[in-house]
């Protein structure tokens, strides 16, 4: 074990040994932030720098979208619901009905919302790892910078604490991601210097599995530089095909469409590492290509979330709308902006829904 490794266990009441190329420990043994510790004030004066126009451009799809659970069985779309008001439907709900003389028509609402259905945020408690940080040879199920699954990290064992609540009038929360929580990552803001690599301007729309080579080419092309502290962002079209689907997405069609990272990729693996960026954000469905190129079976079924999320504290942004914002990139000769990108302060939530904002 190196000096700075040994220093970062001493004393770590979680952990005796940290995955190898992790960055546990690094910003503190109780660090929740990950790499956003690198969104620093100078990251924003840099962000801000790159503002020339004054144009700004949503990053989200409208929240509903792709539509369905075709591409995924186990996300839905958001449901809207009124609320109740003292026994009325409290929806164009005329006050007057309830105090004599009120003028006010009012409408309330709640919404059930799956956090990682549409553009989402993944915090850091979305993917973990079987990992001895004991260093007993033993693995347990452990988070970034340690935190423990079931100590720190809880939720149900039983099927019927999960889910959408058959009796919606007694639903609780019965989850919670503790200190990995999502809202540690909304109290940084996350604003700082976004950098565009435009795949797809190189690639086309065709399903591409992208390595180290691959991205350095396209880098090189167009001139790319990722510095400590950059949000990167990459732009496969994918979420423009999925807009275009209305609703109606085709599995067959997206799963052959658009490039994704090569997450057994080592060289790749590496830039994320000594490149120092601070979170990646793609258009397409989890960044990495899944399933991942064939790999060992003894390792992680999505290996760059495992390297992002479990060893590094790179937070991954998917289903980001980035296809107007890189057109208008690409006619200017640019590929730097101002990115603010906070998740909702929903405290416990493992990942959120946003609505990026990139101000050119």
């Amino acid at each position: 074990m190196t000096d700075r490794r040994a220093e970062a266990a001493r004393g770590n009441p979680r952990w005796k040994q940290r995955p190898e190329g992790s960055t546990w420990g690094d910003f503190g043994v109780d660090d929740q932030l990950g790499r956003l510790n690198l969104l620093t004030a100078e990251k924003v004066r840099q962000g801000a720098a790159e503002v020339k126009q004054g144009l700004s451009f949503a990053l989200s799809l409208p929240l509903d979208y792709p539509g369905g659970n075709a591409l995924n069985p186990n996300r839905n779309p958001p449901v809207l619901r009124p609320l109740l008001r003292k026994g009325l439907v409290n929806f164009n709900c005329l006050l007057g009905d309830l105090e004599e003389g009120r003028t006010d028509v009012l409408s309330d609402d709640l919404a059930i919302l799956h956090l990682q259905y549409s553009t989402q945020w993944d915090g850091l408690a979305h993917a973990g790892g079987m990992f001895d940080a004991n260093g007993d040879g033993l693995p347990e199920a452990v988070y970034y910078n340690g935190f423990r699954a079931g100590r720190e990290v809880v939720g149900p064992t039983d099927v019927s604490d999960c889910g959408v609540p058959a009796a919606p009038g007694a639903a609780r929360s019965t989850s919670s991601a503790g200190p990995l929580g999502i809202e540690a990552m909304a109290s940084t803001g996350v604003q700082g210097r976004g950098v565009m690599i435009d795949l797809r301007a190189h690639l086309g729309d065709e399903r591409v599995v992208v390595g180290y080579d691959t991205l350095m080419r396209v880098m090189e092309s167009d001139h790319v530089a990722v510095e400590v502290g950059d949000i990167v962002c990459l732009h496969t079209g994918f979420a423009q095909r999925v807009l275009d689907m209305r609703k109606q997405p085709d599995p067959a069609v997206l799963g052959a469409a658009c490039a994704v990272l090569d997450g057994r990729d080592a060289k790749l693996l590496n830039w994320i590492t000594d490149s120092q960026l601070a979170a990646i954000a793609a258009d397409n469905y989890a960044v990495e290509g899944f399933p991942a190129r064939q790999g060992p079976a003894c390792c992680a079924a999505l290996p760059l979330h495992e390297h992002c999320l479990f060893k590094l504290g790179v937070h991954l942004g998917e289903l980001w709308h980035l296809t107007p914002l890189a057109a208008w990139l690409r006619e200017h000769g640019r590929n730097r902006f101002l990115l603010t990108a906070p998740p909702l302060n929903l405290p416990g939530a493992i990942a959120s829904p946003l609505t990026p904002v990139a101000t050119v």
